[in-house]
């Protein structure tokens, strides 16, 4: 993969011992899985220092190892030393990307809905083509850059999430992966924290497009208020295509409509108009029409999910793919885990969205959960969203105000959520508040009660772990397997 001299070169590092002629295997940092001839590069995270185990990875015959920090040099052919490993091994990734500069990289970002997207366009892509994509959320200054080392000849096209909380970072991956094609599904509440408010999200997201290699197009969502700005710039470089429901664009969607059919009748008449929440069945689907002239069935729960497969379509159309194809691939199409993943259980619906949380996907969320047609009764459990900065307990009081009007009980989880009912005062016998999601578990499940015809929705932030509340779902009625 490279030479010890290209290694020096592209991390400005300096040599303390070895041969600059020797060849390197491969990129590893992680000293359980590095292999023989591979360099390891030692970076300090937040649990580990990749410094502490250079002696374990002598023993399994490493030909470099990369640091920041003294090493020592026994037993080792080659050592470089470098100001940061974190910043080398992006180095590392940007000029191996350029060994591939012929292949097409797609960079996906936004503040919701990012992994999804990115997994459909990969999903529709593999229909024709060896597509490589970043597994999971591996979407940051590690991830991204370990993704794209993975690039090789058999590859025809790479689909990457651009993922961010600090300004900067988005426009940093983005140099790294040098992309062709920017796709941003949109700009919501999320990392406040940081970015202070939306106009501080969009000019962080909009940092993906300004790296874009030819032929330069970046495709948005049209009906996002602040993308949209971009949409209809008319300015080049760029191209800038545009997919929505709302606005006059390049993809437009309508004819919005749930069934219970099939999720393999992909090309049926989508004649009455409705929201694609109210589907049922397992799984639900939901159709919509192109143009006013093609089909397309989604076996997805949310009105947001039409955005994201729009954002696929336009990509696949890019590469050429026809759309009987593309159709065909997104009905087979299965959401990432923790997504608005819809589960029935004995009867009751779980709508299963606990992989992170903020205002916008909180909002898509009780969407889903208010237009979902079900015979019992509606349940949110909540958990905090964080990184919001100064205006936590306002956006939390305001998801808890919308979620009120509609559902018949709420199970709040951490300190957010708990002193926002104080700033609202909503004192009633259908909410309940705990500190811990396993906790919130044993109020659904006992003091609550679930019942078939019953409709749960578990979300909140990554760290609230409100996976958990399924883990207190008892046995022998059914709920767990």
């Amino acid at each position: 993969m490279f030479k010890v001299a290209e290694l020096l070169k592209v991390t400005r590092g300096r040599l303390i011992s070895g041969n600059t002629a020797l060849n390197v295997g491969g990129i590893s940092i992680d000293s359980r899985t590095v292999k023989k001839g591979e360099a390891f590069l030692a970076i300090k995270g937040d649990n580990f220092d990749g410094h502490d185990f250079i002696g374990d990875v002598i023993k399994k015959g490493v030909s470099c190892i990369i640091v920041q920090n003294e090493a020592r040099k026994e037993g080792v052919t080659t050592i470089i030393r470098v100001k940061d490993t974190v910043k080398a091994l992006g180095d590392i990734a940007r000029a191996h990307r350029e060994k591939f500069k012929d292949i097409p990289v797609i960079a996906v970002t936004g503040s919701n809905g990012k992994t999804t997207t990115k997994d459909m366009i990969a999903w529709v892509l593999a229909g024709k083509f060896n597509v490589l994509k970043n597994e999971g959320t591996k979407n940051n200054h590690i991830g991204l850059p370990l993704a794209l080392l993975q690039l090789k000849r058999s590859y025809d096209i790479a689909v990457l999430e651009v993922g961010t909380n600090h300004f900067g970072e988005v426009e940093y991956l983005s140099s790294i992966a040098r992309p062709n094609i920017g796709v941003i599904t949109n700009i919501g509440q999320s990392h406040l924290e940081h970015f202070r408010n939306l106009e501080g999200v969009f000019k962080e997201k909009i940092g993906l497009i300004k790296n874009l290699e030819y032929p330069a197009v970046a495709v948005l969502n049209a009906d996002d208020v602040f993308l949209r700005r971009e949409v209809y710039k008319k300015r080049k470089p760029p191209f800038v295509v545009g997919a929505g429901i709302k606005s006059k664009c390049d993809f437009c969607a309508s004819e919005i409509s749930p069934s219970g059919v099939n999720t393999s009748l992909v090309l049926l008449k989508a004649r009455h108009r409705g929201h694609p929440e109210a589907a049922c069945g397992n799984p639900p689907l939901t159709r919509f029409t192109l143009n006013k002239r093609f089909e397309f069935a989604l076996s997805a729960l949310g009105y947001y999910n039409i955005y994201n497969s729009l954002l696929a379509i336009a990509v696949g159309r890019i590469f050429g793919l026809g759309y009987r194809h593309i159709a065909r691939r997104l009905s087979g199409f299965r959401l990432p885990k923790g997504r608005l993943n819809f589960l029935e259980i004995k009867g009751v619906g779980f709508i299963d969205d606990t992989y992170n949380s903020n205002p916008l996907s909180m909002q898509q969320a009780l969407g889903a959960l208010r237009n979902y047609k079900n015979s019992g009764r509606k349940i949110l459990v909540m958990g905090d969203m964080l990184e919001l900065g100064e205006q936590s307990v306002a956006l939390h009081a305001e998801a808890i105000k919308q979620a009120l009007k509609f559902v018949d009980a709420i199970i709040t989880v951490g300190d957010l959520t708990r002193d926002s009912l104080r700033t609202i005062g909503a004192k009633n016998n259908k909410i309940f508040t705990c500190q811990a999601s396993s906790e919130a578990g044993r109020v659904l499940f006992e003091r609550i009660g679930v019942k078939p015809g019953d409709v749960v929705l578990v979300k909140g932030s990554r760290r609230m772990k409100m996976e958990e509340v399924f883990t207190e779902a008892p046995a022998n009625n059914g709920y767990i397997g």
